[in-house]
């Protein structure tokens, strides 16, 4: 791989380190922070839920509006400074009210900059898995540290406002090397992918979005398998953050791997995503402590290749000129679905966890078989490359 090529992505790659430092160092006590702050449980709820919903509907936007306008750095630059302001911002919040409101922003703040900033990433001269993959490496390095880092100021009686105002530094940090890497972007035109192409959403994207609802429909949501890790007593209060890093730790290792092989397979990689996801509802669900460890690696594992190979296979679907906007509905879609079954999924835990795991296990079957039905009929590889 070229060096220049390699060094955008590093840059990128650190923007997004710094950028997770941040928001996930904020995001792990917002929910002690507002009941601090006298928030009820359906408040923080409701923070959570609403701010999610804005998250994801902003894609879509933020996308139409990429394509319509060029100006992709630019909405990468405003979305990451809407998330920059609201987190320090919270260590000043005197009210529930106030700090709800920076939390939303914060969403908000994701959720216009992911389109445009991944249409940046696709457009590089390397393979789209290896790209992604490399990104989402470095990217979950800054989703280890920063929880651990504001765990390390509670622990040494920080406090949350402290706490909040500390992660302007790494906020700073990602702006620097967000600006670093506009710059050797547009000085560097060589690295860049120059092809005619039309400005038509293909049909095949369609057929792609619903692979992504039906493995989305069946992919437990970590808050859920938490919540039964901590009613079954098999796993003391402190040690299920530490799972959650186990986790994020195998999606940060698995990322370059996986790329690897879509970028030798293409498209029919992405059976690796229902198969990984198959096995975890029954594991995760059971009450034995090893096979819920091993749910925990699988987890990590599927959000790895979700977010390589499921991001990288845009770019090889959807012409340039309408990539951000495709990010913007897949991003979307994927927080829809993956919210919509783990409702159902919630509901049918209350009744019977069997009923959970079958669920899942439909949908995640589903998923599967859908994929080895596209492979062979239509080809799946050629099906992407000549649309």
């Amino acid at each position: 791989m070229e060096k220049k090529v390699f060094r955008f992505i590093l840059l990128l790659g650190l923007v997004s380190l710094f950028a997770d430092i941040t928001y996930e160092g904020g995001r792990s006590i917002i929910g002690p922070y507002l009941a601090l702050l006298g928030a009820t449980a359906f408040i923080v709820g409701l923070a959570a839920g609403l701010g999610e919903f804005l998250g994801y509907g902003f894609r879509i936007v933020s996308g139409y509006f990429a394509d319509k306008t060029g100006k992709y750095w630019f909405i990468t630059f405003l979305g990451y400074f809407l998330t920059f302001i609201a987190i320090p911002l919270l260590a000043l919040a005197y009210s529930w009210e106030l700090a709800f409101i920076l939390i939303l922003l914060e969403r908000i703040g994701r959720g216009v900059r992911i389109p445009a900033r991944d249409t940046l990433l696709s457009t590089v001269k390397v393979g789209k898995g290896y790209a992604f993959g490399l990104h989402e490496a470095i990217n979950q390095i800054g989703a280890l540290i920063g929880p651990l880092l504001v765990a390390s100021i509670l622990y040494f009686k920080g406090g949350y406002p402290l706490s909040f105002a500390l992660l302007s530094l790494p906020a700073l940090l990602s702006l620097t090397f967000l600006f670093s890497a506009m710059k050797f972007y547009q000085k560097s035109p060589t690295i860049i992918e120059k092809k005619e192409e039309t400005k038509e959403i293909p049909k095949k994207f369609w057929f792609y979005i619903l692979f992504v609802i039906f493995t989305l429909l069946g992919f437990t949501h970590f808050q859920l398998i938490s919540y039964h890790f901590k009613v079954t007593h098999l796993f003391l209060d402190e040690h299920i953050p530490l799972l959650f890093a186990l986790a994020m730790g195998v999606d940060a290792l698995i990322g370059i791997s996986v790329g690897k092989i879509y970028d030798k397979v293409g498209f029919s990689s992405l059976i690796i995503v229902p198969l990984l996801s198959l096995p975890i509802a029954p594991f995760a669900f059971s009450f034995n402590y090893p096979l819920m460890l091993l749910s925990m690696v699988l987890w990590g594992g599927v959000m790895g290749a979700q977010e390589t190979i499921m991001r990288a296979a845009i770019a090889d679907i959807i012409p340039l000129k309408r990539r951000g906007m495709a990010y913007g509905v897949f991003n979307t879609i994927y927080g829809l679905a993956w919210f919509l079954g783990n409702l159902i999924m919630g509901l049918l835990y209350e009744l019977n966890i069997l009923y959970l795991i079958y669920f899942s296990l439909l949908f995640e079957l589903v998923a599967f078989f859908y994929i080895i039905k596209i492979k062979n009929l239509l080809k799946m590889k050629e099906f992407v490359e000549k649309g």
